[in-house]
């Protein structure tokens, strides 16, 4: 066969079976099920050496769905709660400091890597760019890659899980998507699919890091807060985003064999869980200081990715602006310190 025609055969086979997933889960009730669902069929498949395959141009598009659906949560009364937010904001340094501290520790001690790869695998996000500037300074990129991986997964997939059973949250009025696409009026359409285009422009043009979530999720806040548009993407669109990226985060255990990421899922583990009681930590010490809702706080320092942790919010109808905006925050804070870090880290050694 045709080597393009076999590629995008095995991305769409891959696709269908994170459907699938996503659907059982649907049918399951779980929190979260389209991505939660795709992303746990996808890692097993991937793991029994399975063909699995994402697109990576499919991913860039439906993340700046995404990024379009967290904006929208921007609206024109968050201004009046922004004065409470700089005290948690700030409180993002020092859970990134004791984070990577304690990452170090445990990869160098534990894990017996060495100090490049333990320190860019105990960055407390970015995981596409750690494994690049990880494997640039002379990292090992699949160790990193894994790891981050592995924390990635457990976050998202326990996170929502215990908020369900232990926390007594379930989805309310406002955690789903409810429109259907054919109740959104077209001329809002255009509106969302012009936030989107502009976004994924703007964060091209700035360079930011997650720009094709970032960049769509700015501009589409903008629109909301100032009421240029009230419509949200319809819920046909987002469920297909979260297939597509519980897919992507699958498909990262691609080409590994067990013996390979036994120990890398076990210390990836142990650091999921640190970092998880880090954020928990860090959550009761700034509800004590703040007074600010702790299960907010909790799921805006967990360990996830920003679109990722943005989702977990938006479906157990927790404040996805105060989540979203903490992790976008942190993903900055750490992409621009963990270079300057390694640089001096080098110079003490």
């Amino acid at each position: 066969m045709n080597p393009p025609v076999l590629h995008a055969l095995r991305i769409a086979l891959t696709l269908a079976l994170g459907a699938a997933g996503g659907f059982a889960c649907w049918k399951l009730t779980t929190p979260l099920p389209w991505m939660i669902g795709a992303m746990t069929v996808t890692t097993a498949a991937a793991v029994a050496r399975a063909p699995v395959r994402s697109w990576r141009q499919l991913r860039t598009v439906m993340v700046t769905v995404l990024g379009v659906l967290l904006g929208s949560s921007f609206t024109p009364e968050l201004m009046t709660h922004l004065l409470a937010w700089p005290v948690s904001l700030a409180g993002l340094f020092l859970y990134c400091a004791a984070s990577l501290c304690a990452g170090m520790a445990y990869f160098r001690l534990v894990g017996k890597l060495d100090p490049v790869t333990a320190f860019f695998a105990a960055a407390p996000g970015g995981l596409n760019e750690m494994v690049i500037i990880g494997g640039q300074m002379g990292g090992d990129e699949r160790a990193i890659s894994l790891l981050h991986a592995v924390r990635i997964l457990l976050v998202v997939f326990t996170i929502p899980i215990w908020f369900r059973l232990y926390a007594g949250y379930a989805p309310g009025a406002g955690a789903a998507v409810s429109v259907w696409l054919i109740d959104v009026p077209p001329f809002e359409l255009v509106k969302l699919a012009a936030c989107a285009l502009i976004g994924l422009g703007l964060g091209h043009w700035l360079r930011i890091p997650a720009g094709n979530m970032l960049g769509p999720m700015f501009i589409s806040a903008v629109a909301h807060m100032t009421g240029l548009t009230a419509a949200r993407p319809p819920i046909e669109l987002v469920s297909a985003a979260q297939v597509v990226l519980g897919v992507a985060i699958g498909c990262r255990f691609a080409g590994t064999t067990m013996q390979e990421i036994v120990r890398p899922i076990g210390h990836g583990a142990v650091f999921a869980m640190i970092l998880v009681g880090i954020a928990v930590f860090s959550a009761w010490t700034l509800h004590a200081i703040t007074g600010l809702s702790t299960q907010a706080l909790t799921l805006a320092y967990a360990p996830g990715g920003v679109v990722e942790m943005g989702l977990v919010a938006l479906a157990l109808s927790i404040d996805v602006a105060f989540v979203a905006t903490h992790h976008a925050v942190r993903l900055f804070i750490v992409l621009l310190a963990m270079p300057i870090g390694f640089r001096l880290l080098k110079r003490g050694r």
